[in-house]
């Protein structure tokens, strides 16, 4: 699994590089954004903005509260979010070294405001919803809602997944680069950070806790 994370990451980075000097989804951007009118264009700008880093940090602070007062223990929300950050943070790095341009705003019919100057490779807004909706199966997968998280979550995906290709704001490849980073990024996190490093820190362990602080 970890191994499969490096190469799904060295894989995601070099593709990234190809994509950048031969565009081969230039047109299809063009294409998907002539949807970006009326209801559509309003709610793919509202998802846009709804999965922003700002608020996508609110959004894992709240979940990860949410998970805390649900089970009564601080380390499934503290596995939750850390999965979610370890995920999604390394991939800003990627769309820094790759520095892959948006969609050439002056070849599309609808223009998203305001522009975005960025890095567009990977996207950061779909890592993050993937790597969100991977990080609550992983907490629900014991429970009777293991089901709909996944079902519920597959549409999330799908949804900011159009959103930010009808928005122009990223090429359909930038958003499949982030569902498979964050679909092999975010199992080797949490086999690394909750099943191999959490186990040895004592003070996650009430009862080391307790034998800690014992005379």
């Amino acid at each position: 699994m970890i191994t499969l994370a490096v190469i799904a990451m060295l894989l995601v980075t070099v593709v990234g590089f190809l994509l950048k000097y031969f565009p081969v989804d230039a047109g299809l951007a063009v294409w998907l954004n002539g949807f970006h009118v009326g209801f559509v264009g309003a709610l793919t700008s509202g998802v846009y903005h709804v999965f922003s880093p700002g608020p996508a940090i609110l959004i894992t602070l709240v979940v990860a509260g949410i998970i805390w007062l649900v089970r009564k223990d601080f380390r499934p929300a503290l596995a939750f979010a850390g999965v979610v950050a370890v995920t999604w943070v390394p991939s800003d790095i990627v769309k820094l070294i790759v520095h892959r341009p948006r969609p050439d705003v002056a070849l599309q019919p609808h223009h998203f405001v305001p522009v975005q100057v960025d890095a567009s490779y990977p996207s950061g807004h779909m890592v993050f919803v993937v790597v969100l909706v991977v990080a609550l199966v992983f907490v629900l997968r014991d429970t009777r809602w293991l089901g709909l998280s996944v079902a519920l979550g597959t549409v999330l995906v799908v949804v900011v997944g159009l959103s930010l290709v009808i928005d122009a704001v990223h090429f359909p490849t930038d958003v499949l680069a982030s569902v498979v980073w964050s679909l092999t990024v975010a199992p080797a996190v949490r086999v690394i950070g909750v099943d191999m490093i959490m186990p040895r820190l004592r003070f996650l362990d009430p009862k080391g806790a307790k034998r800690a602080i014992q005379p």
